[in-house]
């Protein structure tokens, strides 16, 4: 009899260990146990997505950045553009450098040089002076006086256009003279680049005379009235 009651209770006992394993074993593996280790990659997945978005507005505002830049460059192109377009030269005054003069001799008025002048290529000037300086030789006997015939101020020179004057050598009655080959015009008096033009003969000097710029060759006939 008693040793049927000691097998019992070692039944009983050994029953009561395998509960509490189970009980054990069910704690630690609880459903609590189990949400919280499958919310974790989740909440890793969200965190990654939140980042994801400020990354692709930086390198949106970057490029935005980088088109202000480009506009304002092209901005400061247009500008130095306009600059060199102001440079054109138009409006100047014409120095005797920018022309090219022409001599040819006429028989009117007891006979008188025509002095034709044209801009250069590429430039537009005006002559601001209306009578041109001209001279023979370097002494104030061979300078020419003006005699205020025709005359226009100021006048456009470019392209073909032209302009006149006429310059008398002599113009006294007498047999005196000074002969010369060449004669010196300028478009002011004190311009620094005077021009020297062959004659196409040799002229007798004495009190010569010249008139005014004109765009029309009849009215520079130098005549002393």
């Amino acid at each position: 009899m008693r040793s049927r009651l000691a097998a019992r209770s070692a039944r009983l006992v050994l029953a009561a260990a395998a509960v509490t394993a189970l009980a054990a074993t069910s704690t630690a593996c609880s459903p609590d146990d189990v949400e919280d280790t499958g919310s974790s990659p989740a909440a890793s997945a969200s965190a990654g997505k939140t980042d994801s978005p400020s990354a692709g507005e930086s390198v949106s505002a970057s490029a935005s950045g980088s088109g202000g830049s480009s506009g304002s460059g092209s901005s400061d192109a247009k500008t130095e553009a306009s600059g060199d377009g102001d440079k054109s030269g138009y409006g100047q005054s014409c120095g005797t450098n920018d022309l090219d003069f022409k001599v040819t001799s006429e028989t009117q008025a007891g006979g008188y040089y025509l002095v034709t002048a044209k801009a250069k290529s590429g430039i537009t000037c005006y002559l601001d002076v209306n009578t041109p300086s001209v001279s023979f030789g370097s002494g104030d006997e061979g300078l020419a006086s003006p005699v205020g015939q025709g005359g226009e101020d100021p006048i456009k020179l470019t392209g073909s256009a032209v302009a006149y004057t006429g310059i008398s050598p002599k113009t006294t009655d007498t047999d005196g003279g000074v002969e010369f080959e060449n004669v010196i015009i300028s478009v002011t008096n004190d311009d620094p680049n005077p021009a020297e033009l062959k004659l196409p003969d040799t002229a007798t000097v004495d009190k010569p005379i010249v008139t005014n710029w004109a765009t029309d060759r009849a009215e520079a006939v130098p005549v002393i009235v």
